[in-house]
Formats: structure tokens, sequence, C-alpha cells
């Protein structure tokens, strides 16, 4: 589905970002703008600004910046398509579709219809759900039993189904209502000899947890017995709204705690989730009743850089846990981290907490196993090696492994690791596992490169004294300004634009003229298409304002195209876009400070305001200019 540029750019236009983020963040008028705690970062002094003019908001702490749409993308983790239906429909906006035919409009329209209907008949249940554990003492008293306090019942909505079959016949007036089955809520058993097939309640005599999708919407439930009876958890079906296999069992109520954490613990019951929330670690998240899937760590790193998978010590658990590593490797960049925690066999983390305490398990938690050593544990095991044939088994066991990560640092150390325990060198082990990537990889073994990579030249975009931009390398002609090279970089290899932080998004497309616009075109063609090569980006750019400046940007001195960078040219091209990204940034955390500077007198956050961008300059010269 394509949506018009012309109507995102009504959407935003009639939006009211105050107001948008005024229903999450608590916002106080501070001069042009308006001021509060940023949401994306623990914080006691407000530095978030929020400006009515420019409908962006923008972090001087953490650097989040974007506007009504990625507000709801970066807060709420929706995909940009689900951010804009939600927008349009809080302003009453029909979302057109250029690719639809009418019957595919009506289509979507239908199913959008039907996923509101079946949450407000699942919030319907989850309220009688809620009524009748405060009637029920036996469930109370189980909560009590597990430590469970009633402000945390309520945070996470926690109900209770009686044991009657047809308890819900008292809340719906229609008890044969299609939709009650459809959500999940009620089993409709066959017909036998003509006689109507029997109805009942799928949940009886369970306590009730709502899952609930990243806008708060309850779209299923889980119950858990009070017994010993089984299946001890039952969840709902898949449904149009729900499906076991993307979804995580309290995100909504942990996003926040993320943040403020730094990390998301990754835990297998709703009970884990609701008894850490109760002990200090509001961050966990829980898989409903299926192994950890890479839909899963997606989601999740669309709200945290740090994940951490906790399972129990036995072989179950390192069973789930090589699950969640196939899952994880795909989304293991080298800005991120990826942590397995494995408790003692007879502890699980409620229980661990209360007999070692909170501090214990935090620090169990920051001692938990890094993903790239779990994953030659992984790879090793059975392994003999002390033999070539126990190397050459743990080469093949490694080699799904490591092609699943994604290109970087990470991936090449990984290489050199395994080369050395496999008594290979690096190229001759990439050679096996991928012929064309021998080149790719340095001639040196793994002894020869232990001292690390060689740096590469220093702030090639730095400016001399008196501003003029250092020439570039002999032999290599470059566009002249750091915003063309920026642009021959990313239109060469769209992939680093998706890898590139909002804030950067933000200040490439915010550049003056024709750049902005083409990088804000740019970022349009990945959110409608995904990744493209330039021979694809080339022909939406016909007939745009800016395609001749694109088209220099992509011409090489010897006037042809400039190939798509691959191996270590892909590489080298992607630290060359971070250093003069930098410089950039640079330049408007520059620019800020002298704002921050000239408001002083008139807003009082203006200092604290110049402080952080100063910590956050000091950091950018650090890595532009490393000692």
């Amino acid at each position: 589905m394509t949506i018009p540029a012309s109507f995102i750019q009504e959407l935003i236009a009639r939006a009211d970002v105050v107001e948008i983020v005024g229903r999450y963040v608590q916002l106080k008028k501070a001069g042009a703008n308006f001021m509060g705690l940023c949401p994306f970062h623990g914080e006691k002094s407000p530095s978030f600004s929020v400006s009515p003019t420019k409908q962006f908001y923008h972090c001087f702490g953490c650097g989040a910046h974007g506007n009504a749409i990625g507000f709801l993308m970066e807060h709420a983790g929706m995909g940009f398509v689900e951010a804009v239906h939600d927008l349009a429909g809080q302003y009453g906006l029909q979302v057109p579709e250029d690719d639809a035919s009418p019957e595919e409009r009506a289509r979507a329209a239908g199913q959008r219809q039907k996923q509101a209907t079946l949450s407000e008949v699942l919030e319907k249940a989850g309220e009688a759900y809620r009524r009748q554990l405060r009637q029920s003492k036996t469930a109370v008293d189980y909560l009590k039993g597990r430590g469970l306090s009633g402000e945390i019942a309520r945070r996470f909505g926690i109900g209770y189904a009686p044991p009657g079959w047809r308890t819900l016949a008292s809340v719906f007036p229609d008890y044969d209502d299609p939709l009650l089955t459809e959500s999940g809520l009620v089993i409709a058993g066959e017909a036998e000899e003509n006689r109507e097939g029997k109805r009942y309640d799928r949940f009886r005599d369970r306590v009730m947890f709502p899952i609930r999708n990243v806008k708060g919407e309850c779209i299923g439930f889980g119950g858990r017995v009070l017994g010993d009876e089984k299946p001890k958890y039952l969840n709902s079906p898949e449904t149009p709204v729900f499906s076991k296999g993307r979804e995580l069992y309290g995100l909504y109520e942990a996003r926040a705690a993320f943040r403020e954490r730094g990390y998301a613990l990754v835990t297998e019951g709703y009970m884990d989730v609701v008894a850490l929330a109760q002990l200090g670690f509001p961050n966990a998240v829980a898989t409903l009743g299926t192994a950890c899937t890479t839909e899963h760590v997606q989601k999740l790193f669309r709200f945290t850089e740090s994940v951490v998978f906790s399972f129990d010590g036995d072989a179950a658990g390192r069973r789930a846990a090589r699950k969640a590593l196939d899952g994880a490797l795909p989304y293991a960049t080298d800005v991120r981290s990826v942590k397995f925690l494995f408790l003692p066999a007879e502890h699980d983390p409620d229980s661990f907490i209360r007999e070692f305490g909170a501090e214990a398990f935090a620090r169990f938690v920051g001692e938990a196993t890094p993903l790239s050593r779990f994953m030659v544990e992984a790879a090793r095991e059975g392994c003999d090696l002390g033999s070539a044939e126990g190397r050459a088994h743990m080469a093949s066991n490694a080699r799904p492994l490591w092609t699943a990560l994604p290109e970087g640092a990470l991936k090449r150390q990984l290489l050199s690791e395994i080369a050395e325990m496999v008594q290979l060198s690096g190229p001759e082990l990439a050679g096996l596992w991928e012929p064309s990537a021998a080149a790719r990889h340095p001639s040196a073994g793994p002894r020869e490169r232990r001292d690390g990579p060689t740096r590469p030249p220093e702030g090639r975009y730095a400016p001399r004294r008196g501003g003029a931009p250092r020439p570039p390398s002999r032999g290599r002609t470059l566009p002249p300004g750091r915003a063309d090279v920026a642009a021959r970089l990313l239109l060469s290899n769209m992939a680093e634009w998706e890898a590139m932080s909002h804030e950067l998004h933000a200040l490439l497309c915010e550049l003056p003229g024709e750049h902005g616009q083409l990088f804000a075109w740019l970022d349009s063609q990945l959110h409608e298409h995904g990744v493209l090569p330039w021979a694809a980006l080339r022909e939406g750019l016909r007939g745009q304002d800016f395609e001749a400046l694109a088209l220099r940007a992509m011409t090489g001195p010897d006037g042809g195209p400039i190939a798509d960078p691959e191996g270590d040219e892909a590489a080298e091209a992607a630290r060359e876009l971070r250093n003069v990204l930098d410089f950039m940034l640079d330049d408007q955390l520059k620019a800020q400070q002298s704002e921050a500077i000239a408001a002083v007198g008139s807003d009082p956050h203006a200092l604290e305001r110049y402080k952080a961008l100063e910590i956050r300059r000091l950091e950018l010269r650090a890595r532009l200019h490393p000692r």
C-alpha cells in the first residue's frame, strides 16, 4: 500500500504535535515552545521541547526528534502505515491508498472495523473479569499469596473468570453473537444429530491477564489456574487481532521502563512479568507460550537497544534460549546488546529476588551471557575441539549462526574468534562459508590482526583553520559539500538510512533547499517500498525538483554512475557516512547552544539545555578526534 505524499503533508499540517505529545507527556509553556520530561529517557529536569510553530519535538538530552507521526512510531512502537492511520483517525481523515482497488480499500476498511469491534468485545469481557475478581476471595487470596498488591493488579488489569460454563452470557445479551467465538472468548461445539452445537466460555476458574497491543487495546487473554490443573496457562486462540508469534505480554506497560532501566527483560510467563513489576523490575515482558521469534525481537528493538532473555537453567531453558538466539541474530547490530540470563534450576525471577534481593538479581542481569559468547557455546556444543573432525563439526554448526548476523564489527570479530577455535585463518574460514566473501575480509589471519583494525583517517571532513574543508584523498574526487557526500553515500546504499537514528533523519530532512527535499523523499521511499537499489531510486527521481542534485551526487569522476559499494568498500562508505554526519550534527548542536545562550535571560531551563548539548558535543569530538 502506498500512501500519497500529499496526504502525509496534509496530515502533518492538520495535526497538532503539542496535542498529540501532550496526551502522553505533561507539557508546560516555556517561551514560544512547550517543555516536559522526555518520555524516551529518564530525567528529572525537563529537556524535552515541543514546538507548535515547527510542529516538531526535540529532546536536548537524548536527541529524540520528530513530528507527530514520528512520535507515535517512537513512543507507541507503531509502524509508519499504522501511525498514519492512527493519526488520521484522530482527525477524522480517510487515508487514501494510491495502488489499491476499490474492492481492496473496502476490504481493508472492513478489516479495520472488525479489529476495532473485536477489541471492544474483549475490553467488555476484561471489565467483567475485573468485577469478578473483586467478588472472589479465593482468587484475591491466590494473588496475595503470590505477593501481588492491588495496585499492580489494577495496573495490569488482572481479573478472574468464574468456574461457570456460560458466565459471559450475563455480560453479553446475545451469547450466540459470532463475535464471541471470533474473539476467542467462547467455544462453539460441533452440532450432533440435528441438535445445536454447545457453546461455552473458553476461560473458566482462572486468573485472567489481559494482553494488550502497543496502543493499550485489549487483543486477547491469558488465564492461569488457581491450583495444579492442566493446562496451567491458557491463551486466547489466533484471531484477527491476536497472534502469539507477534505479541509480547506486558509490552504496553513496560515501554517507558525500557528507557529508564536501559534494557528489556524477556521472561517466560505472565506471573514473571507481574511479579517482577511488583519487585522493582517494571521492564519485563513475556512471550505467550511460544518460542521467541524474529518478530518479537524486532518489536522490542523499536523501544530499546538492549535485550536480556531470562530462562531457567534446565535443559528446557537452554532449548528456549537457543530458539531466542535464532530470533535475535538478524538484529544483533554493532550498536545493540543481546544477553542471555540463566537462573539456577530451582528458581524463577520471582523466587530468586525474594531469596537474594533485587540488587543481587540486577547484578545477575549485568553478568548475563552476551550473544557472542552464547552463539559460540551453541556452535561448539557436542564438538571435540581436540580433533580435526570436532573442529570441522563446530565450523559447520557455526556457519548458519554467523551468516544470520548483520554485517558489522561484531560479525568480523566472531569470524576471527571462530576461525582461531577451529584452527583456520579468517580468510580461509570465510572462503569455506562464503567463497565470494573471502575477498571482503583482510588477508591477515586472526593472530596478525589481534591489535585491532587500522583506524580510519582522522577527521576527513573536519574543517581546517578558516573553515575550509580538508581536500579529499588523492585520486578520489568527492562532491564539495557534506550534504552532497551524505547524498551520494545514502543513494548508493539506502540500507544505511534505515540504520540511522531519528535525530540524523531529521537533521538531513530539515536541510534547506533541494538537499532537504531529497532526503525527505528518500525517507518516504523507505517507508513505502523498503530498501531500494540506486537503479530503482533513479526511476523514482524522474521529474522531481532535486533530480539533478541526485544525479550529480551519483556521477563518478569518469562521468559514469557510481556503483553500489560491496564488501570492504561498503564498510569504508559506512565509516565515511558516520564521519560526515558527525560533523553535521556537531554544527547543529553548536547552533542549538547559541539559541540556548540567547534564551538564558527568559527561559529558566536554557542553561541546563546548554550544558546537556555541551556534553553531547564533547562525546562527538572524542569520536571525531580519537587520541
